[in-house]
């Protein structure tokens, strides 16, 4: 057995699975400052809240580096 090979069977140590949940849980979040925005009446527009900071600047970075994170629990060596 080669010594980088882990001996349980698994891809990553459980570091790197620690880390992906966490961008995983990131990017949900992210996806969830997204949502809403929505009228309850379909013939108002409510511009306010539907092109909010939030909405298009926040919760794009946010899920952005979601994405970050979990690229670096993937490309993370073990020791």
């Amino acid at each position: 057995m080669k010594d980088n090979e882990n001996k349980n069977g698994f891809l990553f140590e459980a570091v790197n699975y620690k880390i992906l949940l966490i961008g995983l849980a990131v990017i949900a979040v992210g996806f969830i400052l997204m949502s809403g925005g929505g009228s309850e009446d379909s013939a108002v527009f409510k511009e306010d809240e539907l092109f909010s900071f939030r909405r298009i600047r926040l919760a794009p970075t946010v899920v952005l580096a979601g994405f970050g994170v979990v690229i670096f629990s993937i490309f993370k060596k073990s020791k």
